[in-house]
C-alpha cells in the first residue's frame, strides 16, 4: 500500500467498540480493538473476544506435544462501530482541528475521543 495516500480510519488500536454485524453482533457490551489491518479494499480490524477461531499447532521444541489453541481471527472495519462511555451507545466520529491537531469527536455527546 502507498504511504503517501494513506487511508484514515475512525478506529485505533485500543478504542473500545461494539460490533454491528455478524454472528458476535452485541450493540449493548464495549470489546477493545487489539489492531487495524489497512487494506485497499477490504480493511480489518481485531477486536478482543470476537470471532474467536480454532488453530491447530504443531509440535516444535518448544510445545512437544503439539496444541489447539483458540485465537481471534480479523473482521471487518465496516462491522464495528465505535463506543461512546458518555452516551453509552454506539457512535459515529467527525473529525476537527484543534490547536493545530486534528481529533476524533463522537457525534452523540460531542466529546473528544482520546
Amino acid at each position: 500500500m502507498k504511504t503517501r495516500f494513506k487511508p484514515k480510519y475512525s478506529i485505533k488500536k485500543g478504542d473500545q467498540v461494539v460490533v454491528i454485524s455478524g454472528a458476535d453482533k452485541d450493540r449493548t457490551a464495549p470489546k477493545t480493538v487489539l489492531s487495524v489491518i489497512p487494506d485497499e479494499k477490504s480493511p480489518k480490524v481485531l477486536v478482543e473476544g470476537v470471532n474467536i477461531k480454532t488453530k491447530h499447532k504443531k509440535p516444535n521444541a518448544q510445545n512437544p506435544q503439539g496444541s489447539i489453541v483458540k485465537e481471534e481471527a480479523p473482521i471487518a472495519l465496516s462491522n464495528v462501530q465505535l463506543w461512546d462511555a458518555k452516551a453509552k451507545a454506539a457512535t459515529k466520529v467527525r473529525r476537527e482541528r484543534k490547536d493545530g491537531k486534528a481529533v476524533r469527536i463522537s457525534k452523540k455527546s460531542g466529546e473528544v475521543i482520546k
